[in-house]
C-alpha cells in the first residue's frame, strides 16, 4: 500500500493541486513540535522537487521559528473526498520574508492576500504516500473569509502591530525573524 517516491511525478501532483488543505509539520531540535493546517490558494509546485507556500498571518509563527533552527518539514494532504490516500511530502525549508529580494517573483505566484507574513520554499527530499482507509470522508464546502476579512478589516498597520505582539517568538520563546 505505502510507496517511496525521490521525487513529486505527475500522480503526485495531480493529487496535491486537487486537495483543498493540507498540514505543515515542523520541529526545533528542542521544545514543542508543530502541525498547522493550511488553506486557501497557497500553495504551488514548482517543479518535481520544489514546493511553495504562502504564509498567511496566524496566532502564532513556529514554522518559522522552527526552521531557523531545523529546515526539516513534512506537508502532509489526505483525501477527505474520492479514493482515500494520504500523501507526505518531506524535505529542507526556508522562509522568504517580504524584505528578501526573492519576495517579489515568489508572491506573484499567489493571490494578493492581505497579511501574507511568510512564503516557504521546500525542496523535496522524498514523499511517502499510504493508503488512508481510515480517513473520514468529508465534503468541501468553501474556503472561511475570516482571515481576509479580519486582516482587511485591521489594515496594514493593524497586522504589523498583531505581529509584533504575537508572531516575533514561538510558544517555546524561539525567534521567528518576522522584523530582521
Amino acid at each position: 500500500m505505502a510507496k517511496f517516491y525521490t521525487e513529486l511525478d505527475g500522480k503526485l501532483r495531480e493529487f496535491i493541486e486537487s486537495q483543498k488543505i493540507f498540514f505543515v509539520g515542523t520541529a526545533a531540535p528542542e521544545g514543542r513540535v508543530n502541525v498547522s493546517p493550511k488553506g486557501m490558494d497557497s500553495l504551488r509546485i514548482l517543479n518535481a522537487g520544489q514546493l511553495i507556500w504562502l504564509n498567511l498571518t496566524g496566532s502564532g509563527n513556529e514554522t518559522a521559528a522552527h526552521v531557523l533552527e531545523q529546515p526539516r518539514m513534512t506537508l502532509m494532504f489526505c483525501s477527505f473526498e474520492g479514493k482515500p490516500l494520504i500523501l507526505r511530502v518531506y524535505g529542507k525549508a526556508r522562509a522568504i520574508h517580504a524584505r528578501d529580494e526573492e519576495w517579489a517573483e515568489w508572491s506573484a505566484l499567489f493571490p494578493d492576500y492581505p497579511g501574507a507574513r511568510q512564503i516557504f520554499l521546500l525542496d523535496v527530499d522524498s514523499a511517502l504516500t499510504s493508503c488512508g482507509f481510515a480517513v473520514p470522508n468529508y465534503q468541501y464546502q468553501e474556503d472561511r473569509d475570516k482571515l481576509i476579512d479580519w486582516t482587511e478589516k485591521i489594515g496594514d498597520e493593524g497586522v504589523k502591530e498583531y505581529w509584533k505582539k504575537n508572531n516575533q517568538t514561538s510558544i517555546d520563546g524561539k525567534p521567528t525573524n518576522l522584523f530582521e
